[in-house]
């Protein structure tokens, strides 16, 4: 794992985002889980550990707190997975509905809340769902109920036919990305636009992110105002590649004064910005009412729309050989692996591989030699 993030270091920049995808961290001694997060940090990374967030506040306790007690982090990025699909969790083994796991997104924030107060270690949390037609009808639901929880993001992954077949019991063709879409827009009460700060391909993605005051989103970049779209473009092209985690707080002010000495005339653009933001969250004194009440923060909705392996291993062959292929379908997924932004390191290769080729193409051969290297042993008694 430290070589896959050395290598996306070298090709991807000194300042990144990455994610520590186990099949389910929690089961790593809590050391392991903590000295890979390290490593990650080490190479500019900001780690993400992608979990079912089924384990105790004693675990998370153990990943970071040190053996002097004393926090090894003083922020801890996690995204817990849980919807109604998912069979195995303690106390909801078979949920029935997606209403029915509330209890437990409530259960795994607040330890993330008890963090925070013990030990003063901050926390950025998302919420994960996997939607298929079986489920798409409670989505709405579900992201009425998560906004007013402390998730920072809101992701949704509408099912793609890959992975083990065995799982394969609804026609996942029936839902689009932006049913998806439609439905988290009906549980946020609002419209949710995602053009002023799309990222990769559309028919992959959809992503926006904003300012939540008592209710009420506001987005950040609204594609149907000229002057945000105005302020985005001037922004980006002048500090498009700054970045701001990971470096002393010193280094941070003395890189923000040299940008703002560089370019003084951005920072009436950026307040610009920020009225037209406070303006779609109902005006300063519902902020301010919000901040008083703590009901104020950043909100971030995605959904990631995988492909099926049935495209993706043509699509992948052919661009390996540098092709492009005369089938529509097969064009269509090569045009979005080209356009990936979550992209798997494969330093042994020199290989950047777009995840949907990860999970469809390269993951069943790793799991045929994983099944060797860790067979399952049934247990008796």
């Amino acid at each position: 794992m430290a070589r896959q993030m050395e290598y996306l270091r070298s090709v991807r920049g000194p300042r990144a985002h990455a994610q520590l995808i186990g099949g389910e961290v929690s089961l790593l001694e809590a050391d392991d889980h903590a000295a890979a997060l390290q490593a990650m940090r080490a190479n500019g990374r900001e780690p993400m550990s992608m979990t079912h967030g089924d384990f105790d506040y004693s675990y998370l306790l153990a990943v970071v707190l040190g053996p002097d007690g004393k926090p090894r982090f003083d922020r801890v990025s996690f995204a817990a997975h849980f919807d109604s699909l998912m069979r195995g969790r303690r106390g909801a083994v078979r949920p029935r509905s997606e209403a029915e796991l509330e209890p437990f997104r409530l259960k795994f924030a607040g330890m993330f809340a008890d963090l925070r107060r013990d030990y003063g270690v901050y926390s950025y949390l998302a919420h994960n769902m996997t939607v298929t037609p079986s489920n798409l009808g409670e989505v709405a639901e579900v992201t009425a109920s998560v906004l007013p929880m402390p998730y920072n993001m809101l992701s949704f992954q509408p099912a793609a036919f890959m992975g083990d077949d065995r799982r394969w019991k609804e026609d996942f063709d029936e839902i689009s990305i932006d049913d998806v879409w439609e439905q988290i827009e009906h549980g946020a009460g609002q419209k949710l636009p995602w053009q002023g700060t799309q990222f990769g391909d559309p028919r992959c993605n959809r992503y926006t992110t904003g300012v939540s005051a008592e209710g009420t989103f506001a987005v950040a970049i609204d594609p149907a105002d000229p002057a945000d779209i105005a302020a985005r473009d001037r922004l980006l092209d002048h500090h498009g590649g700054m970045f701001f985690g990971g470096q002393p707080r010193l280094v941070l002010a003395a890189r923000i004064l040299r940008a703002a000495l560089r370019h003084p005339g951005d920072a009436a653009v950026l307040a610009g910005l920020g009225r037209r933001i406070i303006k779609r969250a109902g005006g300063i004194r519902a902020v301010w009412r919000a901040w008083r009440s703590k009901r104020l923060g950043v909100k971030t909705f995605v959904v990631h729309n995988f492909m099926d392996s049935k495209v993706v291993a043509p699509a992948w062959a052919l661009m390996e050989q540098g092709e492009v292929s005369d089938d529509p379908a097969v064009r269509e997924a090569q045009e979005r692996l080209g356009a990936c932004m979550y992209t798997m390191a494969h330093p042994q290769t020199g290989q950047l591989v777009p995840a949907c080729t990860q999970h469809s193409v390269l993951d069943p051969d790793e799991n045929r030699e994983l099944r060797t290297l860790l067979p399952l042993r049934v247990r008796n008694g």
